[in-house]
């Protein structure tokens, strides 16, 4: 399905800059350079959606707006909607740490003002392309608008906490809101206008160097939501619009008590009445915004684990079906050829596997679960498709070196037998990456900091955690540069993934 090909994980927040935060400005033109230069073909970005507390796209208000805090201040500039002046006094953010609180009160302030001087100072004819822009998005934009208006008017209140005209979308309260509040909500499409105009800049640039964009679609999304919001029949509430039941995954090796994520539910036979429009929307979009996308938690297209809401912990939950190969076939059938990796990561029974493969998606290999055992499915010799996505790590894993670090005596002594050497801290991420790029799979993928053999304390995320230092690592443009003669250009050549 895939050419023989490799890329660098590594979400734009990462990306060096001073404004606090990566953007989708110089630095992220100039690693698309850097990608072309090391001879690699894709670029794994992650969500690019909006953040709520504790910072995780995975937990966003909204599965189709962009993160407001990746929009380049000097892109705005330089398209005369901010001036210099308006881009004095940058505090003094971390170069090595995204502090979203203080990053969010400065950039939005800037953002607002850059939309102050558009009502002022724009021509009729950008006035226009941002509402033809708006008119095209507005199946989602509307709904996002208002839902984010609110959410600034009550103080940051859950949707759940709103009046009872906002909460039950009461249609004369929406209209009376939507009028008093008109400027609040035409500075909110503003900036997903910006957003979405940037970007597709960026990956139209990235498309002509020969990168391909990988991006990251959860498979649920959040209680507080403009989705659940605006769509509360699409999700297992009650009555009272509460949660009935929740999103989550069963006792596992790595967890006694499973993990309690806290998403709704689908209604997929609701859903299913109108084949599935909803998500059509959704798949449709982000395959506009991407070249391809990575499903994550793909499993719960075959089964899924229902927790009931007021459960303590993830083991009350049971598994139930979900809508398995129709689904997929009545997306295939409204959009044509998917271009899916399935996240298939976890405890996969055997008819997830048959689901993803007769879908003709790729699964996911991780090499730091490789070691466990001499038997293990992650090791490279044991990859029975090529139609596969091989990882050193993932963003909700440790870094390759942390993670050698952490070894117990025997998974070294496997790895070590593995390898037939000893390896070093200096060598273990060169090593792990040989072993992708040499394996079978077609796509080979290291998150940034493998190959800068970095330790623990630059992981991007530690699952069952919220907040701390979760999604804030970045790097230096020094780092960056160094990579310029890496070894990485050469094993990409050798293994013949320079396509």
């Amino acid at each position: 399905m895939y050419n023989r090909s490799s890329g660098i994980l590594l979400h734009p927040s990462s990306l060096p800059g001073k404004h606090g935060i990566g953007d989708f400005g110089t630095a992220a033109y100039k690693f698309v350079d850097l990608l072309a230069n090391l001879k690699q073909t894709l670029w794994q970005v992650l969500p690019l959606c909006p953040v709520a507390d504790g910072y995780s796209p995975y937990q966003s208000p909204s599965a189709f707006a962009g993160n407001p805090l990746l929009i380049s201040l000097e892109l705005l500039r330089d398209e005369g909607f901010l001036i210099e002046d308006e881009l004095k006094d940058v505090p003094d953010f971390s170069l090595d740490f995204v502090d979203f609180a203080d990053v969010e009160v400065w950039k939005m302030a800037r953002l607002r003002q850059a939309f102050q001087n558009f009502e002022n100072n724009s021509t009729s004819e950008q006035k226009n392309i941002m509402q033809s822009w708006s008119s095209n998005s507005a199946f989602w934009l509307d709904d996002y608008a208002t839902f984010a208006s609110m959410k600034i008017i009550s103080g940051g209140l859950s949707w759940t906490e709103w009046p009872v005209g906002w909460k039950f979308r009461e249609s004369g309260e929406i209209q009376l809101f939507r009028e008093k509040q008109a400027p609040e909500i035409s500075f909110q499409k503003f900036v997903q206008w910006q957003f979405f105009k940037q970007w597709s800049s960026l990956r139209k640039y990235a498309n002509q160097r020969g990168i391909k964009i990988i991006g990251d679609l959860p498979i649920f999304v959040a209680y507080d939501s403009t989705e659940v919001w605006a769509n509360p029949e699409l999700f297992e509430l009650d009555e009272n619009q509460q949660l009935s039941s929740v999103a989550g995954v069963p006792p596992d090796f790595f967890s006694e008590t499973g993990q309690h994520w806290g998403n709704p539910l689908y209604r997929w036979n609701e859903m299913r009445k109108d084949g599935f429009s909803w998500w059509k929307n959704r798949l449709r979009y982000s395959l506009e915004q991407f070249n391809i996308v990575r499903i994550d938690h793909f499993r719960g297209f075959e089964n899924y684990w229902k927790i009931p809401a007021t459960a303590a912990t993830a083991a009350e939950g049971q598994w139930q079906s979900g809508p398995g190969l129709a689904f997929f076939e009545e997306m295939k059938n409204e959009l044509g050829d998917l271009q899916i990796i399935a996240e298939d990561l976890g405890l996969i029974t055997p008819d997830v596997n048959v689901l993803r493969e007769k879908c003709g998606f790729p699964g996911m290999k991780v090499l730091q679960f490789a070691f466990y055992d001499e038997n293990n499915a992650y090791l490279p010799q044991n990859y029975e498709t090529s139609n596969t996505v091989v990882y050193t790590g993932t963003h909700d894993n440790n870094t390759t070196l942390g993670w050698f670090r952490e070894l117990d005596e025997l998974e070294r002594k496997r790895l070590r037998v593995y390898l037939d050497k000893d390896v070093k801290e200096d060598a273990v991420c060169y090593e792990l990456l040989r072993l992708a790029w040499s394996s079978i799979a077609d796509i080979a993928l290291a998150p940034l900091q493998d190959l800068l053999n970095l330790g623990g304390e630059c992981r991007m995320n530690l699952p069952g955690t919220s907040g701390g230092k979760n999604w804030g690592w970045r790097c230096r443009n020094e780092q960056l540069n160094k990579l310029h003669q890496h070894w990485i250009k050469n094993l990409t050549e050798t293994y013949g993934r320079n396509q």
